[in-house]
């Protein structure tokens, strides 16, 4: 990662960790009964999980206003389906994303106390966004 800004460093530890989860939920065996939307590729065709298999997630920083958390990074979970998706199993799939989340991000970013919470009605991951150590 050398010739990166620690912006861009910080979002790439960012990006491998909802790669991560991205590749183990594609494997569970409720997502693979999910029609996959027929212009997008299956899991694992491209480089970046985002753009194949049924399932897209990331986060996109927000600077926070009107939020009672402040400035953070929204969770975005997205099924590639054509298929109406209910709104049970989509809140199941949000959830066990962010239970991931939670376990994954103490091991990416070390010492920064990041917290993943429900503001308003969108998960955010919000805390020290500290670039220090980047």
């Amino acid at each position: 990662m050398s010739g990166l800004t620690r912006v861009e460093r910080w979002d790439a530890k960012l990006k491998a960790v909802f790669d991560e989860i991205d590749r183990e939920l594609e494997q569970v065996d409720g997502l693979k009964h999910v029609p996959l939307h027929p212009v997008r590729p299956a899991a694992g065709a491209t480089s970046n999980p985002e753009d194949d298999g049924v399932l897209e997630i990331g986060a996109n920083y927000t600077v926070g206003i009107g939020s009672k958390y402040g400035p953070g990074y929204v969770v975005r979970v997205r099924v590639a389906t054509l298929e109406s998706v209910p709104e049970e199993g989509y809140r199941v799939l949000e959830e066990r994303v962010v239970e991931m989340l939670r376990e994954k991000l103490p091991e990416a970013f070390p010492g920064a106390d990041l917290k993943v919470d429900l503001d308003g009605n969108v998960y955010k991951i919000h805390g020290n966004l500290s670039l220090d150590g980047m």
